[in-house]
């Protein structure tokens, strides 16, 4: 059988890591205090934050998706709104009414690709951001074999990816999200999965739909 590789470390049975990048955590002595309000698009965030400052647990979190919302509560957080797209501009306009008149912090990576700052400012939301992240791309040396089915779950795992190695015409690419895909060579072609979640991915993978 194909082999189903995940480019990030989230362990499933029967699929293989392929860690093409890895976390870096930013260390900072902000202030909670001026804070109510915590915006996370991120489960790397919330790892991220809990790793200096355990204050943003007293705060109300605003998670992107499932995913983060119970990092966010499996480190004893409070999580006040789950968005239901998992995109973040589309998470961005969700919030709007809930955080007028709100002091916010928005916990991100050092790179990102949603426009949510933006949105939210140009809303009238008082937002301030925190960098607490970012990736990097490290080496593996796995041999891929063909006809095997890659899981992209991030702009980085597929600039990770292809900074190593070379596209065979037997793969198969899924990727997380729409944002996901516009990273992706534009000669490959690929599925995107019905919601922003991993489990997702890995059964339209285990379909063999291409």
């Amino acid at each position: 059988m194909a082999k189903i590789y995940l480019l990030n470390n989230q362990k499933y049975p029967n699929i293989e890591n392929l860690e093409v990048f890895g976390i870096e955590n930013i260390i900072s002595d902000i202030d909670l205090s001026k804070y109510d309000s915590l915006v996370f698009t991120s489960k790397n965030a919330v790892y991220s934050l809990n790793s200096f400052n355990k204050d943003w647990k007293k705060l109300d979190s605003y998670a992107i998706a499932q995913k983060t919302a119970d990092v966010i509560k499996e480190l004893e957080g409070k999580v006040t709104f789950i968005g239901n797209s998992g995109h973040g501009n589309e998470f961005a306009n969700e919030l709007i009414e809930m955080l007028k008149d709100k002091k916010v912090l928005y916990v991100r990576a050092l790179k990102t690709v949603s426009d949510l700052p933006n949105i939210l400012k140009q809303n009238g939301i008082n937002l301030d951001e925190l960098i607490a992240y970012k990736t990097s791309c490290k080496k593996t040396y796995t041999n891929l074999e063909k006809d095997s089915t890659f899981i992209f779950t991030s702009p980085s795992s597929v600039e990770c990816f292809f900074k190593q190695f070379k596209w065979d015409d037997s793969y198969k690419a899924i990727v997380i999200g729409h944002t996901t895909a516009k990273f992706l060579p534009k000669e490959i072609k690929y599925k995107v999965s019905s919601s922003t979640s991993v489990i997702e991915c890995i059964k339209l993978a285990k379909q063999g739909f291409f």
